[in-house]
């Protein structure tokens, strides 16, 4: 019998990359290296960005200020449309049963969002592209906690605390799911429950009582 992930559980907060959307990071630097970012391969990170795009990630770039970082690192002038469409590269697929299951969740736990992304990326998300069902991401969630809103990134202490705070949560009721180590060892260290998800991973048995 495995061991109960759900016990004594109230609120569940999940990762977004990786564990509800899969993702392609190769997909990601293919576009860019052919938009013109050469470079793009030592920049992309599937758990934790460098440079420019951990800035943006980090809010410390505006949209407008991390296209125009771009076109600076790469020597050349490439399209808004362009690096959008590098970046959401990214979305292998968002499962329909992910988003059941979180449908499922919020009947019985609270349900939260805690994910190093960016505004090119979250604001795709917030559009009825997200979903089959053309719900946007605000729809599955009780509150979402973004690194480029808050000013830092997993797994940074203070993101952790900002969340926490801000939600009322008891660290020891709460299951913390990503698919970074060092985000869960963050989670763990903050007196979270972990648990650590592979990209794309099917984790619904984790919810058997």
């Amino acid at each position: 019998m495995h061991k109960s992930y759900i016990k004594g559980i109230k609120n569940i907060v999940f990762d977004l990359g990786g564990v509800i959307i899969t993702l392609d990071r190769s997909e990601a630097v293919r576009r860019f290296v052919e938009a013109g970012l050469e470079n793009a391969e030592e920049l992309l990170d599937a758990y934790h960005q460098k440079g420019i795009f951990l800035e943006l990630e980090e809010g410390k770039l505006s949209q407008k200020d991390f296209y125009e970082a771009v076109r600076k690192e790469a020597g050349k002038n490439i399209s808004d449309e362009a690096i959008d469409y590098g970046w959401l590269g990214f979305l292998k697929e968002v499962p329909e049963y992910k988003l059941k299951m979180l449908e499922d969740l919020r009947k019985d736990y609270h349900v939260y969002l805690l994910s190093n992304t960016n505004p090119v990326i979250f604001g795709w998300a917030l559009t009825p592209a997200f979903s089959q069902q053309g719900k946007s991401i605000d729809r599955f969630f009780d509150k979402m906690y973004t690194s480029y809103q808050i000013g830092y990134t997993k797994p940074a202490s203070e993101i952790y605390n900002f969340m926490l705070k801000d939600s009322g949560m008891i660290p020891s009721e709460t299951l913390f799911i990503d698919d970074g180590k060092a985000n869960i060892e963050m989670g763990e260290k903050l007196g979270m429950k972990t648990y650590l998800a592979k990209n794309g991973e099917d984790f619904r048995w984790i919810f058997e009582k």
